[in-house]
């Protein structure tokens, strides 16, 4: 014999009646078979509220109840022929009439008791089940109804009852070995009492209706069909990648069922374990689709976990104080406090000083168990031996689940270290003996993210997604998005990565999609946008809370150049072309450094200095691998080295700093680069990453720039240095005279930092240097006299870009 349960959704209309009438029509070639069918989808609630408002004596229950019976009459005509209506018409009226009947009772009482709920509830199945026997009947399939209450005997506490197995299965194999059908249909979630009255068996009632009635026959097999394709290693709901279960163990079901996977309820499993019955999961929808086999020992899937689930809503209840500790009964107490008030006790935690314990309930029983605690605790909270409970709400937990955990190292690791990476701070840790289950406590705005993660770090071996948030679509942030999209599947194929721009933004508008911008239309979606708000744009990136989060700043603005720690303190990582940030004051620079320390996140700025050019990376690694910097030499502005290559006085000083502003070498305003400014910052930043304490005003500029340049707009600094065009000839010939070449020079050595002006000699690293190339020499312990030399193009918006790029992959992998 094999069970077959149908649930609200499958039996919801008469289009789903007819895909589930169909199952059962085939699976009854196969093998006697009982249909345990649920109420239509919705009525359960229908009827709940009909039962309320009755009580409160709110006459709009009649108008609820005329729209059940409606909808159940017109079900019966959609799928029964109307020559044999009238029996299933007559049959819905009747047991309408009947719940009306119930309900004018209640309204004239004003009460509704937990044993009339029961009873208005069991409508909803009665009149479902009676349907689809006839849907079956009249579809040839001969079948015999029988109601549930008369073969589920419980006890008489309503809502919750307990079954009576010894007696259920001696009702069931007197009722089916004296019955000549091989097809039954009978009502789920409903059974009586010893007198008769009806009960109902909770949440997930029918689904344990199968199991009961599975087990007394000795079935086969039991299969529960619903509106999804079996269970799933996550919420499909909450992670889009979340995949079917093909095989899972009684008791990994269970754990993931407890942990707020809805698919199947914990009780419903136990009848069928204890019988080493199998269960599958299947979809009314999608019937060929093989679901989900629940059985004794499940099949190893490649992995030591099996899924992940969550509950949400949770208070955390803490009782400690050092009266606890060497004291037997504590715990015991604690217990029965919770237990007296019907709290149950979803988690337990406990330090092995027993200075402590930790519960975590339903959230909405936390006061009734902070009351109840308390009060048992009354003397020793009044002596002082024990603080009053503490209570930590709206949190959520969430579970790792798989019995292949037992004895596998590095699985709670790779769990914490994954969920502290992205920002996600574990409250409360529990695991069991059977290390069957891992469970940590979160906060209930960071579930999504933590399932996310782990189900990336579990089960995704596809690919790992990165989340991009960018300021700045100007030169540099538009060749940026330019090769994300032409690099997109390679990342893909090649690093496993797939990055994605969340959010997009200039100086006018912003753009948000939790898809992805579409980098082909992101102009167009961008100008059509909302107006740019920085304080919004980082308060919907810290809101969105989305794993493996990266913030890129392609600006030179000094707000968003400021904002970076409110991000780190999210765990959303940095990714800077930005200057500002690390040539702040150094307090500010060590703070994001810590920030990064503390908060698992990276923050990375390559860009600063040489754009593309491997520098801070060079001297990072220097640094880790031991050696000491003891000076270095640099030609840091591109801009710079392209103006005095190009600069030979047969065309003005101020047209040659126009081609190289038009090429898109210089700053938007010229003067930060002539100035000396920008070189500065990025000396600074070497020496700060060298190890050293330095400031802005610690540095020594020899600038070049006359005065008269330095001040206006910028339109009046070009015409005010083709006025000073004797000045700037001046340098060039100085130089040529001499045989050597002019360069802007940064030189860091034993704390000191200077930039200025220099003639080159045609035996240094400088003198080839062409175009708007950089060159920073190393001087270290161990390479003392023939530096470390890196050297390469120093500007450009091309190769720029590809630096911001090769940092957001360096943060995806760290």
């Amino acid at each position: 014999m094999q069970v077959l349960k149908f649930g609200g959704t499958s039996v919801a209309n008469a289009s789903n009646i007819n895909k589930a009438v169909d199952i059962v029509r085939e699976a009854a070639k196969k093998d006697k078979t009982i249909v345990v069918v649920s109420a239509l989808g919705g009525i359960t609630d229908a009827l709940l509220q009909c039962g309320s408002l009755a009580a409160a004596e709110d006459e709009t229950y009649k108008q609820h109840l005329q729209s059940i019976e409606q909808r159940h009459l017109e079900t019966v005509k959609a799928l029964i022929p109307i020559t044999h209506q009238s029996s299933a018409l007559s049959l819905v009226k009747k047991r309408c009439n009947e719940l009306e009947d119930i309900c004018n009772g209640v309204c004239l009482l004003g009460e509704l008791s937990v044993r009339t709920r029961d009873k208005i509830l069991s409508y909803g199945e009665l009149l479902s089940s009676h349907i689809v026997s006839a849907r079956l009947a009249t579809m040839g399939e001969g079948n015999a109804w029988k109601d549930s209450r008369e073969l589920i005997r419980t006890d008489s506490q309503f809502g919750y009852a307990v079954v009576d197995f010894e007696k259920t299965s001696e009702l069931m194999k007197e009722y089916f070995a004296g019955t000549p059908e091989s097809l039954f249909v009978v009502p789920g979630f409903i059974a009586s009492d010893s007198k008769g009255a009806t009960t109902t068996l909770g949440r997930g009632g029918s689904d344990y209706t199968a199991a009961i009635f599975a087990a007394a026959v000795h079935a086969r097999v039991v299969e529960i069909w619903t509106d999804v394709s079996g269970m799933m290693t996550a919420d499909p709901r909450l992670v889009p990648n979340a995949k079917v279960i093909p095989n899972i163990s009684y008791q990994e079901a269970m754990e993931l069922s407890h942990f707020g996977a809805k698919v199947i309820y914990p009780p419903t499993i136990q009848p069928v374990m204890n019988k080493g019955i199998p269960v599958w999961i299947k979809n009314t929808f999608s019937p060929d689709h093989a679901g989900t086999l629940i059985e004794k020992v499940a099949s190893r899937n490649g992995s030591s976990i099996r899924g992940i689930s969550s509950i949400n809503h949770i208070a955390l209840l803490s009782l400690e104080g050092s009266g606890m500790v060497g004291i037997p009964g504590f715990s015991k107490r604690l217990f029965e406090a919770l237990s007296n008030e019907k709290i149950n006790v979803i988690l337990i935690t406990q330090a092995s000083s027993e200075h402590s314990i930790c519960v975590g309930v339903e959230q909405a029983g936390a006061l009734r168990a902070k009351d109840a605690v308390d009060k048992a605790f009354d003397y020793e909270i009044r002596s002082g031996k024990v603080e009053p409970l503490v209570i930590e709400s709206e949190l959520a937990i969430v579970a790792l689940v798989g019995d292949n955990m037992k004895s596998h190292p590095g699985i709670s690791g790779k769990m914490f270290g994954s969920l502290g990476r992205n920002g996600v701070n574990v409250r409360a840790i529990a695991q069991g003996s059977s290390e069957r289950n891992i469970s940590a406590v979160i906060a209930n705005g960071d579930v999504r993210k933590a399932i996310n993660i782990l189900h990336e770090e579990f089960f995704e071996t596809t690919h790992k997604q990165l989340n991009l948030f960018v300021v700045g679509t100007g030169n540099v942030g538009s060749r940026l998005l330019a090769q994300l999209k032409q690099q997109y599947d390679y990342l893909l194929e090649h690093l496993r990565l797939q990055v994605r721009v969340i959010g997009l933004a200039n100086s006018k508008k912003m753009i948000f999609s939790d898809e992805g911008i579409d980098l082909d239309q992101w102009t167009d979606a961008l100008e059509a946008g909302e107006h740019m708000n920085l304080s919004n744009f980082i308060e919907v990136i810290r809101s969105k809370n989305l794993r493996n989060s990266v913030f890129v700043d392609i600006t030179a603005n000094e707000q968003v150049g400021t904002s970076y720690a409110s991000l780190l303190q999210k765990s959303i990582s940095v990714v800077a072309c930005n200057k500002i940030a690390c040539s702040a004051p150094f307090v500010y620079y060590k703070k994001l450094k810590n920030l990064t320390r503390e908060y698992n996140a990276s923050f990375f700025f390559e860009t600063n200095v040489g754009a593309g050019l491997p520098v801070i990376g060079t001297l990072n690694d220097l640094l880790r691998s031991g050696d000491k910097v003891n000076r270095i030499e640099a030609v840091l502005s591109g801009t710079l080295n392209f103006v005095f290559n190009h600069y030979k006085g047969d065309k003005s000083f101020a047209s040659v700093v126009k081609q190289a502003q038009d090429e898109g070498y210089t700053e938007p305003d010229p003067r930060l680069d002539l100035s000396g400014t920008d070189v500065m910052r990025k000396i600074m930043i070497l020496a700060r990453e060298a190890g050293e304490r330095i400031e802005m005003e610690d540095i020594t500029n020899q600038s070049f720039m006359p005065a008269s340049c330095m001040t206006g707009s910028v339109s009046e600094f070009y015409k005010a240095m083709e006025a000073e065009e004797a000045h700037f000839k001046k340098l060039y010939q100085d130089a040529a005279q001499e045989g050597k070449k002019l360069k802007f020079v940064a030189k860091y050595e034993k704390g000191k930092a200077s930039v200025g002006l220099q003639h080159i000699s045609e035996d240094h690293d400088f003198y080839h240097l062409y175009g708007k190339d950089n060159i920073v020499l190393f001087y270290t312990d161990r390479y003392p006299e023939q530096p470390l030399v890196v050297k390469g193009a120093g500007a450009g918006a091309e190769v720029t870009a590809s630096g911001v790029f090769a940092d957001v992959i360096r943060a995806a992998s760290a």
